[in-house]
């Protein structure tokens, strides 16, 4: 391997990314992505489109796929800190259903990636989060699905988050522990739970 660290998550097809980082006094260096590191882990991937975004605390975005034209994704937070959540949507797949987060800050300077067949989302944990990501497909309007953030049946487990489910994906009456109301879009706060999307 070179310059970067390629570990494999705990569900089949995740992998966690590190750089690895050369700093001094003067500042830090490191390379972000090298096809060549990733096709030495067993990762051969083309990608055709990077994103941006900017959240404050307490935003959530997800869960979210493409339907006809997935997307893998490779993650990564520029500035501040997320709870970045996939979840397994492989039928036949011995996780299916299942659920894996981890947290990416500009201070550990984790990437993750998620590939096809994987609902995605994060929740900001900082007072400003910059998240950046490759995609292996063109993002394709009209082809977006997704999935209840709080769905019991998935269970993640948002870290600092608190609130009761309702039987449904709207953030009312949730917080973080230090009072930050949740911040959902209204098109996030209707998605079903899995088991009224798909079926197991």
């Amino acid at each position: 391997m070179g310059q970067i660290k390629v570990s494999k998550a705990p569900i089949e097809g995740l992998y966690i990314i590190e750089p690895a980082v050369h700093g001094d006094e003067r500042g830090y260096f490191m390379e972000t992505y090298s096809k060549r590191d990733m096709l030495e882990a067993g990762l051969d991937l083309d990608f055709v489109q990077d994103n941006q975004s900017m959240s404050v605390k307490g935003v959530l975005r997800g869960l979210h796929f493409q339907k006809e034209f997935p997307q893998g994704k490779l993650v990564r937070v520029i500035k501040g800190k997320v709870f970045d959540v996939a979840v397994d949507l492989r039928k036949g797949s011995s996780t299916y259903g299942k659920w894996f987060g981890v947290e990416l800050s500009e201070e550990n300077k984790k990437q993750f990636y998620i590939p096809e067949g994987f609902a995605h989302g994060f929740l900001v944990l900082s007072d400003v989060a910059e998240f950046c990501y490759k995609c292996t497909d063109f993002y394709h309007p009209g082809d977006e699905g997704g999935l209840a953030w709080n769905d019991p049946e998935i269970g993640i487990q948002w870290p600092e988050v608190m609130g009761e489910y309702k039987g449904s994906a709207s953030s009312e009456g949730y917080t973080l522990t230090d009072g930050t109301p949740l911040n959902i879009s209204e098109k996030d706060q209707k998605w079903l739970g899995f088991k009224d999307s798909f079926s197991f």
